[in-house]
């Protein structure tokens, strides 16, 4: 099983990776498709015309998360980490005026969001609980092409049929193309001893059968880039995220008074605590408000992993570029491992795959850099995937805001403290993280449709709206 760092981290758009980066991309693969020679195209016969219907939580979370814009904005052809946040809402009057949408290299395709864009809550997909419908029409009306999609977590799109064989493939074994082929904990733990090398350093030698040592740690820069300015842009901007449910940032406010706090030399014990929990919660705000953000492995966790890196390098003044290189490498290993083995998509087993798989990785991340050894690594990783296990998905008037602004900030809190207590350990322990991941898998398939990202359920009806 090889998923590389360049999977678990991509750089999009907010709110969610499922609902907006997912569905932009699905759009992208749809207009490629209709230029293709990949389906039986009728003779004479020329695309008009499209229409899309999404399905389960994008149908039930799909207007707060912002699913329709990005399905808008994938259609005209712009694509998650290339689309300028300033320009979207432009884009999208445009096509709700005209009834239009005309691609680079495609002709104009009649699509008017008010009838075309069909949020189907009674049908949900067989597949995954992210789906979606794309199909083109004739200029007569006639179906020329359908294809289904499903969003699964992360920004990643896959087919009905690439989705049964990504299935198919957990059953077999790992990939032999890379020297060190892990697919669960246990085995990357045997493929370290064997091999003398640290987590980081086998998840970067697979990652240069793919690319050369310079791309990658200039990707891997890149994505420690773009999650440090969406950090900053989140700690100096305030005022009501969108939405309506008029939820007020406040990462701003809280710096400032820690910024006066730290100038004072004044003691305050929880002060880490403090530092962490800002910078999740600069990276959510900015996610709300539909900023750019990268998925860490999704956008409704994409704070902790930035807060943790952030506090490492605030309190650790010997920390070097290198370092957060192989954080960021430690973290996707075990990031690759959960997905492969469970999921990190909310609709699927709640927030304990978004926010609990953050917190691993980034508790994996944190006890690396910080000297542990890939014992102690897994340790970390296993106690804050535990502590997680359970939490449900149930954004309120579905948007990415209440809880999981502050639930990143915990998740950052728990992954620090997770590491911490593994450090203090030699490696051994009770429970193992592939148990840990196989009872997160289990509990998300136990676990209400009401509560993996529905808000059908959970918070979401019990806060009265105001």
């Amino acid at each position: 099983m090889f998923l590389s760092v360049f999977d678990v981290f991509k750089i999009g758009i907010g709110p969610s990776s499922s609902h907006t980066m997912g569905p932009m991309s699905a759009a992208n693969r749809f207009l490629a498709l209709i230029l293709s020679d990949d389906w039986p195209r009728p003779p004479g016969a020329q695309v008009a015309e499209l229409k899309v219907s999404l399905h389960g939580s994008l149908a039930f979370t799909g207007i707060g998360h912002g699913t329709g814009r990005a399905v808008i904005l994938g259609l005209v052809g712009e694509e998650p980490a290339r689309v300028d946040p300033d320009r979207m809402d432009e884009i999208i009057a445009d096509v709700e005026r005209t009834g239009l949408v005309t691609p680079p290299g495609h002709p104009s395709y009649r699509f008017q969001p008010r009838t075309d864009l069909i949020f189907d809550k009674k049908q949900p997909l067989p597949g995954h609980a992210n789906g979606m419908s794309f199909s083109a029409l004739g200029k007569d009306g006639r179906l020329l092409l359908k294809r289904i999609y499903y969003s699964i977590g992360g920004g990643f799109v896959v087919t009905d049929t690439e989705l049964e064989a990504m299935r198919s493939s957990k059953k077999a074994s790992s990939d032999a193309r890379v020297p060190y082929p892990f697919s669960t904990a246990k085995q990357m733990l045997d493929m370290s001893r064997g091999s003398g090398l640290t987590i980081a350093q086998m998840k970067r030698a697979n990652e240069e059968t793919k690319m050369g040592a310079a791309e990658l740690d200039a990707g891997l820069d890149g994505i420690w880039a773009a999650m440090r300015s969406c950090i900053d842009r989140g700690l100096k901007v305030d005022g009501i995220m969108p939405g309506g449910l008029k939820v007020r940032r406040r990462a701003k406010s809280i710096h400032d008074k820690l910024n006066e706090e730290w100038r004072s030399n004044r003691l305050n014990p929880l002060l880490a605590n403090d530092w962490l929990s800002v910078y999740a919660m600069a990276v959510n705000e900015e996610n709300a408000g539909g900023g750019r953000v990268v998925t860490a492995p999704t956008n409704g966790a994409a704070g902790v992993i930035p807060a943790t890196i952030r506090y490492y390098l605030h309190f650790h003044e010997d920390a070097t570029e290198e370092d957060i290189r192989n954080f960021l490498l430690t973290a996707a290993a075990v990031g690759g491992i959960i997905k492969h083995n469970a999921s990190i998509s909310g609709a699927e087993v709640g927030c304990q795959g978004e926010v609990g798989s953050a917190a691993a990785m980034a508790a994996a991340g944190l006890a690396a850099v910080m000297g542990g050894s890939p014992e102690q690594i897994e340790n970390a990783a296993e106690i804050a995937l535990e502590h997680h296990l359970g939490m449900t998905c149930d954004p309120v008037a579905g948007l990415v805001q209440v809880p999981c602004i502050e639930r990143n900030a915990l998740g950052a809190v728990k992954a620090v403290t997770a590491a911490s207590l593994a450090i203090k350990g030699d490696g051994t322990h009770f429970v193992p993280l592939d148990a840990c991941i196989e009872t997160m898998r289990q509990t998300g398939n136990d676990m209400s449709e009401k509560y993996k990202e529905t808000s059908t359920g959970g918070l979401a009806v019990n806060v009265v709206e105001c």
